[in-house]
């Protein structure tokens, strides 16, 4: 029996409740809202009991928490520079249960009513609007996303230009600056040769593979970073890491609140949870695999925060792979450094297919509300995933850096799409079974997420515009 065996087994049975709830077959009768989600395979397992075409337990669990861990693990380090260690850990547990609230939100009411996809959820409870305000949001963030995964790996690989300083990518620094090695010919190769194969599978839990190395290679970087920290505690050249926010060296209580939406971009899983759920042997699993997800991506954020932090101290930047972008004295620094550039870009190009799932599902959800025939369906699948692939390259391409939007987007429709849609929806109540701890959470909830984002906002403009 295994880790996941065994976190399955503790989780599994105080959730066994919501199985009764489910009704795999049931579909939206009115046609006016139009949310069919034509691109999600149809794998429906009757009365909760798993099907032998159903996905695992563990490869949920990996998909999951692949979506978790993206681009927002590398500004976690800069977060306890900010917060201190000890409110960092605080925050992370309390935004993780925030999503396993959330996220049961959405589990039940979709258990409970007659919808498959979080668009439909939202057409149930406030019409086509509340679809497409959904959909918008989740196009927005993951398109953004995707945009930045490649900028990353584009930066790994070729390296860039900022400030009138030249980063040199891995390949420069192995082979020398050639056309062959220049960012747009090496993104070029990576979007044929690994992400278009990964992109043209047609079930989500086909990636589970994918996920399950993608989540290897976080472990594997958290790893190298915990070594790195802790040769250099031993030899003296780390300082000790703050516990406490540092006030008195500049840091404004407002400055904190900036913390937040890195931490909820990081947790970010909504998205993903219908698509991973409509493919379960036994749907009611669903709630096991995500609380096992944040287990593991709780873990994997402190250990890499703590370490990170320790390893580069005052120095750490927003994006900690730049501090990784020097050159070493010694031949085992220079490894260990391109080591942890290419293990980091190689987890990118395995997140960017589960990303890429919803982005695809919800843009055809979007502007083709109408399910097509089949023959029309598989050409419109593979229309689409070549623009959005296309339209992601070259916004790669064109744009040196959407940090900035990056922030927009975590203080804006993240925390829409985490909080305050699954909120809104146990408030609105459709199926009148919410309870009273259900509905005081959910305004919680909201008034979190809103409270923050405005602050959030706030302090975001008044730094960049150099209001005091």
């Amino acid at each position: 029996m295994d880790i996941l065996e065994i976190l399955f087994i503790y989780f599994h049975f105080p959730l066994l409740e919501y199985s009764l709830f489910f009704h795999s077959t049931m579909k939206l009768e009115n046609q006016e809202i139009g949310v069919q989600a034509p691109l999600l395979p149809e794998v429906e397992p009757i009365n909760g009991e798993r099907s032998n075409a159903g996905a695992s337990i563990s490869g949920a669990i990996f998909n999951i928490s692949t979506g978790m861990v993206g681009a927002g693990i590398m500004s976690i380090p800069a977060t306890f520079k900010v917060l201190g260690v000890i409110p960092s850990f605080v925050v992370i547990l309390a935004i993780s249960y925030l999503v396993e609230v959330t996220v049961e939100f959405l589990l039940k009411y979709t258990q409970s009513g007659q919808c498959n996809t979080y668009g439909e959820l939202m057409a149930e409870s406030f019409g086509k609007t509340g679809a497409v305000a959904l959909q918008v949001c989740v196009v927005i963030t993951n398109l953004g996303a995707l945009i930045i995964y490649l900028i990353i790996i584009g930066d790994v690989l070729s390296g860039n230009e900022s400030d009138g300083t030249v980063h040199l990518g891995v390949l420069q620094e192995w082979f020398g600056i050639h056309w062959w090695n220049s960012r747009a010919f090496s993104l070029l190769l990576v979007v044929l040769f690994v992400l278009l194969p990964l992109l043209l599978l047609r079930r989500i839990d086909s990636l589970r593979h994918a996920s399950a190395i993608s989540v290897l290679l976080a472990a594997f970087f958290v790893a190298i970073c915990s070594v790195m920290a802790i040769h250099a505690l031993w030899v003296g050249e780390t300082k000790t890491p703050r516990l406490f926010p540092d006030f008195s060296g500049g840091v404004s209580a407002l400055t904190l609140f900036t913390t937040v939406p890195v931490f909820a971009t990081a947790f970010g899983c909504h998205v993903n949870v219908h698509p991973i759920r409509a493919e379960l042997g036994r749907p009611s699993d669903m709630s096991s695999a995500v609380r096992i997800s944040l287990v593991l991506c709780v873990a994997i954020y402190f250990a890499v925060g703590f370490f990170g932090y320790l390893l580069f101290g005052d120095s750490i930047m927003a994006d900690m792979l730049v501090n990784f972008d020097k050159t070493s004295d010694s031949l085992i620094g220079t490894i260990l450094n391109s080591t942890v550039r290419l293990s980091y870009a190689i987890h990118l190009m395995l997140v960017f297919p589960v990303m890429n799932y919803s982005l695809r599902v919800n843009v055809d959800e979007l502007f083709f509300p109408k399910k097509p025939v089949l023959a029309a369906e598989n050409i419109r699948f593979l229309s689409l995933t070549s623009i959005l692939l296309a339209l992601i390259y070259f916004a790669a391409i064109a744009i040196p850096n959407i940090w900035y939007f990056f922030q927009f987007m975590g203080t804006t429709t993240v925390m829409c799409l985490m909080f305050i849609f699954p909120s809104s929806v146990v408030l609105r109540d459709v199926h009148c079974m919410s309870t009273t701890r259900d509905k005081v959470l959910a305004v919680l909830v909201i008034f979190l997420a809103v409270g923050t984002s405005l602050v959030a906002i706030f302090s975001n403009l008044s730094d960049y515009f150099g209001f005091k």
